[in-house]
């Protein structure tokens, strides 16, 4: 039975180690190609026989994760089937916590290699930047500037094998289980609406319907709906935070934020530039948070804001519906992309005409949206939950900012390289959200374009303070250690009296408690979220520069994009155009420039 809405996608390149016939979810079959790597790494004895043998092992691991993306694919589109839980459950159980200690044993083979200096020589050309003239690149002579091809590859896997400890590998398995029995709960969650059984994420359209009774009505039932599950996500959530603590103290750390910091291998910002973060976002975008509040409020003629009042539109209009059907959401997409530019166009079209796209929301699947690479094909997939909103259409153009990133590494052959740092994977995907926003007349007439816009951009201001009160909140939950919940709860409650706005949640405090629940990043993706806020500035940044020169913005975006994640953090943030900082001197100019667009619009 196929569970997967793609058939069988051919590797991007011949396999020159992989046997094609080998059954990569048996670790049987799997077992003797770690043999034969670490058979090999002893007898090669140069850097180029060092480096054929990487690209071999490359090879292995774009496989393996196909594997795994594929099964996580199918049991996320498909949390209800049993056939594709057991076959995620099985690579998670049965294969992963095999080839962990394998991987490891490769990784400290190349750490000790007598050829890893030779090879740590070994340069690439920069690519050139943009604003560099072509005369001079060209003159007579003169040779492209180089740099160190394995460096950042080296940097990773020497902290990778320093962190490694093979009494977490059974750990890890557990916290896998843990987050996919959070997504399975999660994924169940119905009410039944005016007779009919609707999903959680289906039950969002109608918070944006002007008739507030009716926008209360559905906001309390999906709000007790949650609470029906709070025990049972707290409950998860215990066990993970143990779990998480141990694997951090087996690593030596005194807390699994320390740890976390390390594991994620950030390298250019600190704890302590997080909590600076914070704190600009504090004094920089809390105010115009407050103004675009009061602002919906006054237009709303309502006397406070109740949780239930801040997706409609605040002239009470209709909710914007940019379409009625996933396929009309695609063809429109399409269009926006043929608009701006024609590698993004193609590679859009690829994803429909492989059947690379599940994006329509039914009972069953899996919350959220994602982009997931399959590594051996060198394709992306886009799953999502689109429900006839606007809110879809940014998803769309985020997830396929992903997609595009995943095509742009297309042709690096090193497994490594062909991702990046969550910071600026991110800035691909919410930088193209806002470069394709300037079309969306393609699914509306202008004045409701210009409604979208608005929505987008306040969305964007709206956005930093939660990620402030997700991130601060982990960092609080894991440097506390043997907290209760009710000190969980007070900590939380601390962090929404300062990020919340003036939200009035009377009658529903015990929600406002537990609405962390709903962020799924802090149960499966523990510090998997200031991410995005670092992201949002490199994205408005460029974006900014587009404003500015709109062609050499976007060709510095798609320069960076094609580095993957060959360059250190702060060199790709610089090849797209932005600076690599995150305090109040940067993020001043960017919220004045999202409140002079909304001004105008």
């Amino acid at each position: 039975m196929n569970l997967l809405p793609f058939g069988k996608l051919p590797p991007a390149k011949p396999r020159t180690f992989i046997p094609k016939t080998v059954n990569l979810g048996d670790w049987a079959q799997i077992a003797p190609l770690f043999d034969q790597l670490e058979t090999r790494a002893a007898h090669a004895k140069s850097a180029a026989e060092l480096e054929r043998w990487l690209l071999d092992w490359s090879e292995l691991n774009a496989a393996l994760d196909e594997e795994a993306s594929r099964r996580y694919i199918a049991m996320t589109c498909h949390t209800d089937n049993p056939e594709a839980e057991k076959a995620y459950l099985y690579f998670v159980e049965h294969v992963e916590p095999q080839t962990k200690p394998r991987q490891f044993a490769l990784e400290k083979t190349y750490v000790a290699h007598p050829s890893r200096a030779e090879l740590l020589k070994v340069e690439t050309p920069v690519a050139k930047p943009a604003r560099a003239k072509k005369a001079k690149t060209n003159a007579p002579g003169r040779r492209p500037a180089l740099q160190p091809r394995y460096e950042v590859f080296d940097r990773d896997l020497k902290n990778h094998v320093a962190l490694f400890r093979p009494e977490n590998v059974a750990l890890e398995t557990e916290e896998a289980k843990l987050c996919q029995q959070y997504q399975k709960l999660i994924g169940a969650q119905t009410v039944k609406f005016r007779g009919e059984e609707k999903t959680l994420v289906q039950m969002g359209r109608f918070l944006e319907e002007p008739d507030r009774a009716l926008r209360q009505e559905a906001w309390e039932l999906v709000a007790q709906r949650r609470l029906q599950d709070a025990e049972k996500c707290d409950e998860i959530f215990d066990e993970l935070i143990q779990l998480r603590a141990k694997i951090a103290q087996n690593a030596g750390f005194k807390n699994y934020r320390d740890y976390a910091f390390r594991q994620k291998c950030r390298f250019d910002y600190t704890p302590a530039d997080c909590t600076k973060f914070h704190k600009a976002i504090e004094t920089e975008v809390m105010p115009a948070v407050r103004k675009i509040q009061d602002e919906r409020r006054r237009q709303l003629t309502l006397e406070k804001l109740r949780p239930w009042d801040l997706a409609v539109d605040p002239h009470n209009r209709a909710p914007l519906k940019p379409f009625a059907k996933v396929g009309e959401m695609v063809s429109r997409t399409q269009k926006i992309f043929n608009h701006l530019d024609g590698e993004f166009a193609a590679g859009f079209k690829q994803l429909h005409d492989l059947k690379l796209l599940d994006l329509d929301n039914r009972k069953g699947k899996a919350p959220g949206g994602y982009q997931q690479n399959l590594s051996e094909s060198r394709v992306p997939f886009i799953f999502m939950n689109a429900i006839g909103v606007q809110r879809d259409v940014d998803t769309i153009l985020h997830e396929a900012g992903h997609a595009f990133h995943a095509q742009a590494t297309r042709h690096e052959d090193l497994y490594a390289y062909r991702g990046a740092p969550i910071e600026f994977c991110e800035v691909a995907s919410m930088a193209m959200e806002l470069l394709g926003n300037e079309f969306l007349e393609e699914f509306y007439a202008t004045p409701e374009a210009n409604r979208a816009r608005k929505v987008h951009l306040e969305g964007i201001i709206g956005f930093f303070p939660w990620m402030a009160v997700v991130d601060a909140f982990q960092h609080w939950i894991h440097t506390h250690a043997g907290h209760t919940r009710m000190e969980r709860k007070a900590a939380y409650l601390k962090l929404m009296d300062r990020f919340g706005g003036d939200v009035d949640w009377s009658g529903w405090e015990v929600m406002r408690a537990h609405s962390w629940h709903r962020q799924l990043h802090i149960f499966i993706h523990p510090f998997y979220y200031v991410e995005y806020g670092i992201a949002q500035l490199g994205a408005l940044q460029v974006w900014a520069n587009s404003r500015r020169n709109q062609a050499k913005a976007l060709n510095d975006y798609k320069k960076s994009l094609a580095l993957g994640g060959s360059r250190p953090l702060p060199e790709l943030f610089h090849a797209a155009g932005c600076s690599f900082e995150f305090d109040a001197a940067t993020i001043k100019p960017l919220i004045r420039l999202a409140g002079n667009e909304l001004k105008k619009l």
